[in-house]
């Protein structure tokens, strides 16, 4: 079964496997199936209760259309089908996919489907990662939810793993491994600005997580975030 590697926060890497072509259509075929019980269940309540013509179009019509997109953005990149076979769309980092990334997965899918014959059955087949076209337009995989095969740690940088570490601000799990990257990268940079950009920065990560701060140093308060961002990654395991 394929294998990708992910990095997480600098340290950690993860190879979780990857879901195999026969998973996805399984997936897919219960997809299928559970639109098309929807479908029958819509109608048959309606039959001799809802006339208007709007109730089909939007139920019959809208809903099934839409009926990945929406799963895949609102329920962490998993249809109902991804569910019951344990998948999950993932960015190739390992981070969740972006509201424009789910977009080109659902945009290419006809191209990929019945346009073109199926066409995407065949490009899952000849690519490593089992990507259809939309994978690999919209930068995703879709893997086997946390079932890692390796994962490889640097115990020397993950002072916190030590026993009796408490996080002290959940919400750093909320950010990306890019943002978690310019964190570290900024905190690397030993530059005469380095007061000024750590500062500005501290700023930033307080105001998208809407968060009071504990730390009164910036550089203590950012390798703090980073530390609590590692540790729910490693929860997450």
């Amino acid at each position: 079964m394929a294998e990708s590697a992910i990095i997480t926060g600098q340290y950690v890497r993860l190879q979780p496997t990857v879901a195999s072509v026969g998973d996805r259509i399984l997936a897919q075929i219960l997809d299928w199936i559970i639109l098309f019980a929807y479908v029958m269940l819509a109608i048959i309540i309606a039959a001799d209760i809802i006339k208007t013509e709007w109730y089909y179009i939007i139920t019959i019509g809208v809903i099934p259309l839409f009926y990945t997109l929406l799963m895949e953005i609102f329920n962490q990149g998993q249809s109902i089908g991804k569910m019951i076979m344990n998948m999950q769309v993932v960015k190739l980092d390992g981070s969740r996919p972006t509201l424009g990334s789910y977009l080109m997965r659902w945009l290419l899918f006809m191209i990929d489907g019945p346009m073109t014959s199926y066409m995407g059955l065949i490009v899952m087949v000849l690519t490593r990662n089992n990507q259809r076209l939309g994978d690999l337009a919209a930068g995703t995989v879709v893997i086997k939810k946390q079932k890692y095969k390796k994962i490889q740690i640097s115990l020397d940088e993950y002072d916190y793993l030590s026993k009796g570490y408490v996080p002290r601000y959940p919400q750093a799990a909320d950010l990306s491994l890019e943002q978690i990257d310019i964190i570290t990268h900024t905190l690397s940079m030993q530059q005469s600005d380095f007061a000024e950009r750590t500062a500005q920065l501290a700023r930033k990560v307080c105001e998208k997580l809407t968060i009071e701060r504990k730390e009164t140093d910036d550089t203590a308060f950012l390798r703090r975030i980073v530390r609590d961002y590692q540790y729910y990654a490693l929860e997450e395991i």
